[in-house]
């Protein structure tokens, strides 16, 4: 599930990545890879397959704020290039652990050719695969990643999604918009909403900051957090609090074009 932003909701794209991914995944015990996923090179194998008792007990460890070392087959960059660019020319490069936080996990079921399958709640910089392989350390059985789901990312879940092959007959058949296609009110819907008075929509169309004694139920509103702002109905933007300020960070709201008249 890849959530896709399109006009004016590109600007969110920030915004919605911040929230809680979910995914399922498959963990394949026997063999560990160099990408830690199951198109890698096998640099390690094992026989001391885990029970699902096994697999349950260390789930714990992983869960909360933890560190988590990012794989040598990454996007991060160092230098200037990818690791997996550096990877690819034989170069190694060292990443330093980083801290990532981790909701949930769920086993799910055992599955064939010694694996199982786990439901994942995590934030942002999570690599799954490199949770599989340090499963297969933790058990003392090398592990990787053989398959890989997510089913949501911040407020868009996988029932709510199409197909390439959908979202193409749609567009043949004229059938849009669908109810997948969700407006940035729907999308922000995870940040408190706050609302303009209607002698505000002036100095709030305008981007100008707004006093946090001018919104009701702004000044409950922490230092440096986000919220929505409405003034008369309409969705002004995203916004933060700066001081006794709330300050425009998105600016969504435009101009209605007038209606042509038929002549």
């Amino acid at each position: 599930m890849l959530p896709i932003m399109v006009g004016k909701a590109t600007s969110l794209f920030d915004y919605i990545v911040q929230e809680e991914k979910v995914y399922v995944a498959e963990v394949a015990f026997g063999q560990a890879t160099d990408t830690q996923d199951a198109v890698g090179h096998v640099v390690a194998v094992g026989i001391n397959y885990p029970s699902t008792a096994d697999v349950q007990r260390i789930l714990p460890a992983f869960v909360g704020h933890i560190m988590q070392r990012p794989p040598a087959f990454s996007a991060i960059k160092r230098d200037g290039k990818r690791l997996y660019q550096l990877a690819r020319q034989g170069v190694s490069a060292e990443v330093e652990p980083r801290p990532i936080q981790i909701a949930a996990i769920d086993l799910l079921a055992q599955t064939q050719r010694q694996g199982c399958l786990i439901r994942v709640s995590c934030g942002k910089g999570t690599y799954i695969r490199t949770l599989c392989h340090d499963m297969g350390v933790m058990l003392g059985c090398p592990a990787h990643m053989r398959m890989l789901i997510r089913e949501r990312s911040g407020p868009f879940g996988i029932d709510q999604g199409i197909t390439m092959e959908e979202l193409e007959q749609a567009v043949t058949q004229d059938a849009l918009p669908g109810p997948w296609l969700l407006t940035a009110a729907d999308t922000l819907k995870h940040l408190p909403r706050l609302t303009a008075p209607h002698a505000c929509w002036k100095p709030c169309v305008n981007g100008v900051a707004l006093p946090v004694d001018d919104v009701p139920e702004a000044a409950a509103l922490p230092e440096g957090a986000l919220a929505t702002l409405y003034c008369r109905d309409a969705l002004i933007g995203i916004y933060q609090r700066s001081g006794e300020r709330l300050r425009v960070r998105v600016m969504l709201w435009e101009p209605q074009q007038p209606t042509q008249a038929n002549s």
